[in-house]
């Protein structure tokens, strides 16, 4: 609110006051006086704007969170010390916030000797280090940490960490630790162990995991049992998979989620659309990574179009991940109209629509304009875009294209090449019988040795063109690094056949004689 006093006229009959702080439609205030009966004069000042109310700046989390942490360090310098209470709140709200930048300076101000004798705080201190990924701080702060049998907290966020970042051996060794050092599990622990399980694909280990929760009464707890189907799936047995998901008595969504993605992962369709039908029967409703699996694999446009109304029905036509599926399983069905529909009316995109769309038009420049729409809406390429791009240049003879968008990648874009990349590109060269331009690349172009695919795309090229010579070369690697695949032995030998080396031709079936190759 803003008072502006106007200079004061006694000769006047009334004072007006006028208040300036959203008060239009307010009646003014009027002051009645009586005449003086002595006139004084006063000389006329500039009103004189008074502030009586400043409203406050909006601070978000993490500038209030800044602006605390800055008190917080003045009064660690000024020798004032802060309360066990304040720490482990605002080790709480950098959880929340995953503010990990904050987290570090908020673990300079504790005092090292207050760590060591509250567990509550270094509990706090790790979960949050666990959870950014920084597993190695994480183990720090558990070495040190007293009483580590009193709770499995500090366990149960140190194994997640680990099974985060796929180090599934070390997540299960600190379980194995946790038994020794007589650490009881509670139902947050098993969950995260059996994804380690899952992770390193050992049923053995995952069944001692399942016996030890039954003994310690976890049997009927849902959120255990979930894992456990996840568990079973993961380390190829569906069928205890489904016997588990069978005993879970009171089923969610989680539940449901997990036994179709399992069977789909198995490539069991028939038994994943029966899951399907029946979750949506007991109207749970499948998650965009249920939909997405099921659509990548369903066999006929029909079952495409089906689980496309059963999405609008249920208003997730526009999740991201399911109208990208939907996209991918039109185009693969040959419906590019669809998916260019889908594509226009998307209220909003991510790279993954946009690797999507270019996918569907891998034989076509389309793909090029699509790529040029995706630079000016602002989004960024990843390496998969390139995959795809340098595929559609190879198979329409594009190198000049092709060639420039290698440049991009890696000088405006700042992605590393990878060998799917040196794969297109020597494919790229191949086609357009390029050959020494594709077998130079991989000699002095590639910052690492060539794979399967890279040497098998310059030996297809040399098969298109007849180029013994470095079909040869191609070939000798190929047989080391593949020994047991016939094809690469065959294609050789059809080289060698077509530019008459028949002898060669004979040497070779004598070599996939001697691996036991010969049909």
């Amino acid at each position: 609110m803003v008072t502006t006093l106007q200079p004061l006229n006694l000769h006047t009959t009334k004072l007006t006051i006028h208040c300036s702080s959203n008060s239009k439609n307010k009646p003014k205030q009027q002051l009645h006086q009586k005449q003086s009966t002595k006139l004084l004069s006063f000389s006329n000042p500039t009103p004189t704007p008074l502030i009586v109310y400043h409203k406050p700046q909006t601070q978000t989390k993490l500038q209030a969170l800044e602006a605390i942490i800055k008190d917080l360090e003045t009064s660690s310098e000024n020798g004032i010390d802060v309360d066990t209470e304040t720490f482990a709140s605002l080790l709480e709200t950098c959880y929340k916030l995953d503010a990990m930048d904050y987290c570090l300076r908020v673990h300079r101000l504790i005092p090292r000797n207050l760590l060591r004798r509250n567990v509550g705080l270094s509990s706090k201190l790790l979960r949050l280090y666990a959870s950014c990924g920084f597993v190695e701080e994480a183990h720090q702060v558990f070495d040190e940490m007293p009483k580590r049998d009193v709770s499995a907290f500090a366990w149960n966020s140190l194994i997640s960490g680990y099974a985060e970042l796929g180090l599934y051996e070390d997540a299960m060794a600190l379980y194995f630790q946790m038994e020794e050092e007589g650490v009881e599990p509670d139902r947050f622990t098993f969950p995260r162990v059996l994804k380690a399980c899952g992770g390193i694909g050992f049923v053995q280990v995952g069944e001692a995991v399942h016996r030890h929760l039954v003994r310690l009464g976890f049997v009927g707890d849902r959120f255990v049992l979930n894992a456990l189907v996840d568990m079973y799936a993961k380390c190829g047995d569906i069928v205890k998979a489904r016997k588990v998901f069978n005993k879970i008595g009171s089923r969610d969504k989680v539940s449901w989620n997990t036994m179709l993605t399992a069977y789909m992962r198995h490539g069991l369709l028939l038994q994943a659309l029966d899951i399907f039908h029946q979750m949506v029967k007991e109207r749970f409703q499948p998650d965009s990574v249920a939909i997405s699996a099921i659509l990548s694999e369903v066999p006929s446009l029909e079952l495409v179009v089906q689980i496309h109304g059963w999405a609008i029905r249920q208003g997730v036509e526009w999740n991201l991940s399911t109208v990208n599926s939907l996209i991918a399983a039109y185009s693969n069905h040959g419906k590019l109209r669809r998916s260019r529909w889908l594509f226009c009316q998307m209220p909003e995109r991510d790279v993954v629509t946009w690797n999507t769309i270019i996918s569907a038009h891998s034989k076509s420049r389309e793909a090029l304009v699509y790529f040029e729409q995706m630079e000016s809406a602002g989004a960024l390429p990843d390496a998969i875009t390139f995959v795809s791009m340098l595929s559609v240049c190879a198979h329409l003879g594009l190198v000049k294209d092709g060639e420039r968008l290698f440049s991009i990648m890696k000088n405006r874009y700042r992605i590393s090449p990878i060998m799917e990349h040196y794969a297109c590109m020597v494919n790229l060269y191949g086609r357009a019988g390029l050959i020494k331009e594709a077998y130079g690349l991989i000699m002095e172009g590639m910052e690492f040795e060539a794979g399967p695919t890279v040497w098998g795309a310059l030996l297809y090229a040399c098969y298109l063109y007849g180029n013994a010579e470095i079909g040869g070369v191609a070939a000798q690697r190929l047989f080391n690094l593949e020994p047991d695949n016939e094809y690469n032995f065959e294609l050789l030998m059809k080289i060698y056949s077509n530019v008459g080396r028949l002898d060669d031709v004979e040497r070779v079936r004598m070599m996939m004689v001697d691996r036991g190759l010969d049909s």
